[in-house]
């Protein structure tokens, strides 16, 4: 038997588009002598759909798009499709008339159908729903278990096969009712998001999945990017020892072969994961290339300050996007070093961007001297710095206003995480690209880029990144000789303290415990506190760590806790 696990980028609520990348993927693996093709999990309206699942219109489209696709398949003869997608299922006992409400709606399951001749075999209800980090599946679906289901077994060239999704497969009861049931093969649909070591982590508690039940597994996962989440792809198969016999490509979408010999073990072209900031870059670029392609936008503007995260904010961009869909601003100030000018002109001239320089002195003159009777007696503080930022701010989404293009903002991890960042200023834009990432990632990954062969824009091959900004010590340029490290532990002591307490969920006395010095820790923690209402203002961003500033943080802004 040959199966192919139809590895694709799949958009939320695009349900012709999705439908036309299934149907096409079908067909081609019927073409290739392929009996049996599994999409990821809710791969027919895309992951996660969120409230539009609570639409009745969105239901209804689904299962409209759900037969539509039965039916284009419908002259592959002897194919079976394992779909992912919503499905609603009437109560099973009608309310009295005056029981009536919105408790006895229809119930909407998170579903994978088995589809063959045109029409739909059997359905499968999810029955672990997550519901913890990004996930909130809880508050849409009901589980399998509500509907009374067991395994959904089929058979295909002789081979019993049983449907899991996501969740179940980490779990014990769902995989060990499709064993009692006579499965002989688990085919698992994911929709499985990234963070830095996730994959490893899959193929390990997979494996472990298959050597319990002393099955074959094949996974079949999602690729591409939804607003904060990035699905890395990687489709696997692994044979019952829980070794892994075939992998698809890492990110892009993937058509994998998996061919199961006569003894009914599997095997396939096994792709190599990559390196750590290989996946990362990956990832990031991912995020941008698909929230700018996928919302509409024509391009990207970036404001460019001779730094080091907005440097790499445009390497990202311009790998996400090419560098004709790419816009760099210099807005300097009387406090702009010259390096910093020559350096952002030397990166934008490297990668070959549209580059402008518009000074902001004139337009901050203009505000202070607006506000000088309200400030009169009052000694300048950080309010004429982040006037600053908010001016470039201003002027950033003025042009992304008459362009079409979106604003990507250049605020790390470690600056998100301590507010070191300006409200309607440097925070000002659509997209984060590097929100979720720490300062020391920034340093291993503009190093990494450096070494990786990229042609620049006169021909030459070299770094596109200038050394000097990746040497120079970081600086807001505010105020005078003003470094980040004035008031900030260093960039090494900061990321793992905020490592610590916003991923591991560390106390105080826990990370001092760890090393760290109390009076960094208590300065560390207060300041990721009183950020709190900054977060929640700040635009959307890629997430590659186990808890970005996003879906999976969601902290009280006003809280009295301190621990």
């Amino acid at each position: 038997m040959k199966v192919v696990l139809a590895q694709i980028n799949a958009t939320v609520g695009d349900l012709a588009g999705n439908a036309e990348r299934i149907v096409s993927a079908a067909r081609q693996a019927h073409a290739d002598g392929a009996q049996l093709v599994l999409t990821p999990e809710l791969a027919l309206c895309g992951y996660p759909p969120e409230d539009l699942l609570l639409r009745p219109a969105f239901q209804q489209a689904c299962e409209q798009a759900l037969q539509g696709i039965a039916q284009a398949l419908a002259s592959c003869q002897g194919l079976h499709l394992v779909i992912g997608h919503p499905l609603a299922f009437a109560p099973p006992v009608l309310p009295a008339a005056s029981d009536a409400g919105a408790e006895h709606a229809p119930r909407l399951f998170n579903a994978a159908s088995v589809l063959s001749g045109g029409r739909v075999l059997g359905s499968y209800c999810k029955r672990e729903l997550p519901n913890y980090r990004v996930f909130d599946e809880r508050r849409y679906f009901a589980s399998g278990r509500e509907h009374g289901q067991g395994a959904l077994v089929f058979s295909v060239q002789g081979l019993r096969l049983a449907v899991l999704i996501c969740e179940d497969a980490w779990a014990e009861e769902p995989a060990q009712l499709a064993r009692d049931a006579g499965a002989q093969v688990l085919c698992v649909l994911n929709a499985s998001p990234f963070h830095i070591g996730k994959d490893r982590v899959r193929e390990q508690r997979m494996g472990a999945c298959a050597r319990r039940h002393g099955v074959p597994l094949l996974y079949a996962q999602l690729a591409g990017a939804q607003d904060e989440m990035v699905f890395d792809g990687a489709s696997f198969a692994l044979d019952a020892q829980g070794r892994v016999v075939a992998r698809a490509a890492f990110l892009a979408e993937d058509r994998l072969m998996v061919e199961f010999d006569i003894h009914g073990t599997p095997g396939g072209r096994i792709q190599p994961l990559p390196a750590l900031e290989e996946q990362v870059w990956g990832v990031l670029v991912a995020g941008v290339r698909d929230y700018v392609d996928k919302n509409g936008f024509a391009g990207a503007l970036i404001g460019l300050s001779g730094g080091m995260d907005s440097a790499l904010v445009l390497a990202l961009a311009v790998d996400a996007l090419g560098a004709a869909r790419v816009r760099t601003v210099m807005m300097p100030s009387r406090y702009t070093a010259d390096i910093s000018l020559a350096d952002a002109r030397e990166m934008a001239q490297r990668l070959g961007v549209h580059h402008e320089e518009i000074a902001i002195d004139p337009v901050c003159d203009a505000f202070a001297d607006a506000l000088a009777p309200s400030f009169a007696g009052l000694p300048a503080d950080t309010t004429e710095e982040n006037l600053q930022a908010r001016v470039r701010g201003t002027l950033l989404m003025g042009l992304s206003n008459k362009s079409g293009w979106v604003v990507l903002t250049t605020g790390n991890k470690s600056e998100l995480a301590t507010g070191y960042c300006t409200l309607y200023g440097d925070m000002a834009g659509g997209f984060a690209a590097i929100k979720d990432v720490y300062k020391t990632l920034v340093y291993r990954l503009a190093r990494w880029k450096n070494h990786q062969p990229t042609r620049r824009a006169d021909g030459s091959t070299g770094p596109v990144i200038p050394e000097r900004i990746i040497t120079r010590a970081p600086s807001a340029e505010l105020r005078p000789d003003q470094t980040d490290q004035d008031s900030l532990p260093p960039y090494a002591v900061l990321d793992d303290i905020l490592t610590r307490f916003v991923e591991g969920d560390a106390s105080i006395d826990e990370i001092v415990g760890a090393g760290h010095a109390r009076a960094d820790v208590e300065r560390v923690v207060r300041l990721v506190r009183v950020a709190e209402y900054k977060r929640r203002q700040a635009p959307v961003g890629v997430r590659i760590t186990q808890r970005g500033f996003g879906r999976d943080w969601r902290q009280p802004i006003t809280t009295k806790f301190r621990a």
